[in-house]
């Protein structure tokens, strides 16, 4: 799976630093499993919420795709980079729990528009360097905004502006023709921008953040489910 500025020319073969960390992982070196994690959790947690809408699950998931992955390691052959397939995996992972979601539970369509965003863990410590209260407010209004989406729109709207990947990398993630890609971002852009995108646009990459210690602790929790 390539790392976000990676071209779709860079994700035919794994560069020699990343061959590196997976065969340190490979043989269960913990700083190379750690790199991994810390370097794609943010791009992993944003997919899965980006399709789930909700951020303990969208966590859950990001902790199965690197279960997935290091268990299954030797299985990975390079034909992409690392990043794009955990990318494939999550997506995978979070689409069958929408499926499963949906095929259980009877959709409350006025109760899911009102519904408010949950907040982010520890998002109210006033130690927590991350956030201010009135960035913690417009972050709010977007994730609202990209939330009310519709699926195929938000996915490519979170890959191709908050995550930065190229047209190629896009289409090659989901499977979609570069036009489509390119029509969806367009439309995307069209239903937040009146919205949203003129009052907070500068502010668009910090929605969904995903650092700091929530990136430690999830990478504490992965650690520990393999044995470290």
């Amino acid at each position: 799976m390539p790392h976000p500025t990676q071209t779709l020319a860079d994700e035919r073969t794994v560069p020699t630093a990343e061959a590196d960390l997976i065969s340190r992982a490979k043989a269960r070196d913990e700083g190379a499993i750690r790199a991994i994690i810390k370097a794609n959790n943010q791009r992993l947690y944003r997919l899965a919420r980006g399709i789930l809408r909700d951020d303990a699950e969208a966590e859950d998931v990001v902790q199965e795709t690197y279960i997935r992955l290091f268990t299954h390691l030797e299985d990975f052959r390079g034909d992409s980079s690392l990043t794009t397939w955990l990318s494939r995996i999550a997506i995978n992972e979070a689409l069958g729990r929408l499926r499963k979601r949906r095929a259980t539970t009877v959709v409350d369509v006025e109760a899911q528009l009102s519904a408010q965003i949950i907040p982010f863990p520890q998002s109210s410590d006033i130690n927590d360097p991350e956030k201010t209260m009135a960035q913690r407010e417009i972050q709010r209004v977007v994730e609202r905004a990209i939330d009310e989406l519709p699926d195929p729109f938000r996915l490519v709207f979170i890959a191709r502006v908050m995550e930065g990947m190229s047209i190629e990398a896009t289409a090659d993630l989901f499977g979609l023709n570069p036009v489509t890609v390119k029509t969806r971002l367009h439309r995307a852009r069209t239903m937040l921008r009146d919205n949203v995108e003129r009052q907070v646009g500068p502010v668009m990459l910090d929605a969904f953040p995903f650092a700091g210690r929530r990136c430690d602790r999830l990478t504490e929790a992965v650690m520990k489910r393999l044995g470290f």
